[in-house]
């Protein structure tokens, strides 16, 4: 009966501890949330990156480029999740 418990116990604890990882998120980012109609000057992108996921969902993706002066610039934007094009 013990064993049966223990192993309960585990299981569950496995469950929550997952949902938590799952629900926050793993690195903060402090790019811009862009806005429709938004002029953006983009000279060269630098790096597209968005969240591991095996669910076709809306993602918040974040993009780095150089704008027209050359200066750094970061923006995040809502996408489907690259899951999506795996999916009939």
């Amino acid at each position: 009966m013990n064993i049966r418990l223990s192993l309960l116990v585990a299981a569950l604890a496995c469950t929550a501890f997952t949902g938590l990882a799952q629900a926050n998120p793993t690195t903060p980012s402090n790019a811009a949330p862009y806005k429709y109609g938004m002029p953006l000057q983009v000279a060269k992108v630098v790096a597209l990156t968005e969240p591991p996921t095996l669910e076709c969902k809306v993602v918040t993706a974040d993009m780095k480029y150089l704008d027209n002066n050359g200066r750094p610039e970061e923006i995040s934007y809502r996408k489907l999740s690259d899951a999506c094009r795996l999916q009939n």
